[in-house]
């Protein structure tokens, strides 16, 4: 498995990026109160089969062991990070704060990337938490270029995020990504002294995803044996995009969902 993706791998991520973009957005939309997390999913799959292209979580199994995962978006609310289950019964309510997290393969390739929706009224600093969680990702991928090195993304998004007094969750990292759901590289979202001198090169292929949280960083596993909430209870925001290493910066694969 190579890192590297040739220009005709990049072309057909392209095309993979695009109908994953449009279809979050589609569901940023739907995720309004009173929508059930499983009709916010069936939209995915719907959209996907019509594009041809096919859900890269449904069935996902970490490390291909473990429980599958059941839907085609991983739909996580106000303590939930990340991975949360749809759910048929499972409503959105005005004041949660809802992050989508979505992948596809199309052309034999996959692409990554999450948004978080305010959906109704939610106190200032929620709006903030939400906010900066999606500028960390701006100030991340402005460190992004052939010959600097990984974990410069991480100590840019840490060097933002921690004056401000938000948590940045250690247990979860951003990845290579295109011929799998997940490859190297490792890509830690803080400051981590003893994380390995990775340059980035020309042709990498790499989603990065912050996970701020209002509070502590600690975060454990549900019950259920996807979700992973925050152990103080705090709010959580997640924003991701899959991006090209170009020699000058990068290509976005992933539009954002939340731009016209």
């Amino acid at each position: 498995m190579s890192l590297i993706k040739t220009p005709e791998e990049i072309a057909k991520l392209r095309e993979g990026g695009a109908i994953l973009s449009r279809t979050l957005r589609e569901i940023r939309e739907a995720c309004v109160a009173g929508a059930s997390t499983q009709a916010l999913d069936d939209i995915a799959r719907k959209r996907f089969a019509e594009a041809g292209a096919e859900p890269s979580f449904l069935g996902y199994r970490i490390g291909g062991e473990g429980t599958p995962f059941p839907g085609a978006v991983c739909i996580s609310i106000n303590d939930e990070v990340v991975h949360g289950l749809p759910i048929p019964d499972r409503r959105i309510k005005d004041g949660d704060v809802v992050g989508l997290d979505i992948g596809c393969w199309y052309k034999g390739l996959c692409t990554d990337m999450a948004t978080t929706v305010i959906v109704g009224r939610v106190d200032e600093k929620t709006k903030a938490l939400v906010r900066d969680t999606r500028e960390a990702l701006v100030v991340a991928l402005a460190q992004v270029r052939a010959g600097r090195f990984i974990h410069e993304i991480g100590n840019a998004i840490d060097d933002f995020i921690t004056p401000k007094g938000w948590g940045i969750v250690r247990d979860l990292v951003g990845h290579g990504v295109g011929h799998a759901v997940h490859e190297d590289p490792q890509i830690p979202h803080y400051r981590e002294r003893r994380a390995p001198r990775i340059k980035m090169q020309e042709g990498m292929v790499i989603a990065i995803e912050p996970m701020i949280t209002l509070g502590d960083w600690r975060v454990y596993l549900k019950d259920d044996q996807w979700t992973i909430a925050t152990q103080d209870g705090s709010t959580a925001a997640h924003f991701e995009v899959t991006l090209a290493v170009s020699k000058d910066g990068y290509e976005l694969i992933t539009p954002w969902p939340d731009v016209d």
